[in-house]
């Protein structure tokens, strides 16, 4: 299954080929170009989103979807270790269990479960390329649900080709035109993109 149909919360788009290297186009991540787990979450839902916070055009702090999100992961498992940083990406919990890490992605709701799973398994990338097994979970407390991640060898593969649409993505001079989809309606964006 190709990342773009893995990330199917969102509608289908067409699929992104990325072009050749060139002089002009250079396929990396570099310091100010790079994928961080929440570009992987809202690439997923829309690319759009992903294309605006990677060039730091923030959404609103003050909505209210933030807000409850933010109140979750901090009141949320409050006996757990929060906020640990690998690279430029931050993971809400971490804890040693059973003689290996979990890291978990606590989130509002499974709407998104899809997006969610991404984002875990592009942490568990980034620590076993840095030598560090672990195993991930996606939590949603107003659910009651744990959903296990495990990075297998066609889960990496996966992440891998997403982080690539993602580079081309926010490589572009411009985000893509604002396409409706069932999330505008919540996104702190709506403004920015329907103003």
């Amino acid at each position: 299954m190709s990342p773009s149909a893995y990330c199917s919360d969102r509608p289908e788009l067409p699929q992104i080929e990325p072009p050749e290297e060139s002089d002009d186009f250079v396929y990396e991540q570099t310091e100010d170009i790079h994928v961080t787990g929440t570009l992987v979450w809202y690439y997923c839902i829309c690319p759009r989103q992903a294309w605006l916070m990677a060039h730091q055009i923030n959404p609103d702090e003050d909505d209210p979807n933030i807000e409850y999100g933010r109140f979750l992961q901090r009141f949320s498992y409050s006996r757990e270790r929060k906020e640990g940083t690998v690279g430029s990406s931050k993971i809400d919990i971490y804890k040693p269990a059973s003689g290996r890490m979990v890291v978990a992605e606590v989130k509002k709701s499974s709407r998104f479960l899809k997006s969610a799973t991404m984002q875990t398994l592009f942490y568990l990338k980034q620590l076993k390329e840095r030598g560090v097994e672990a195993d991930g979970e996606i939590r949603i407390p107003d659910e009651k649900k744990r959903i296990s991640v495990v990075l297998t060898d066609e889960a990496l593969q996966e992440i891998q080709q997403l982080e690539r649409e993602i580079l081309v993505t926010i490589q572009k001079d411009m985000p893509d035109p604002p396409r409706k989809i069932g999330w505008c309606r919540n996104c702190a964006y709506r403004e920015f993109c329907w103003s």
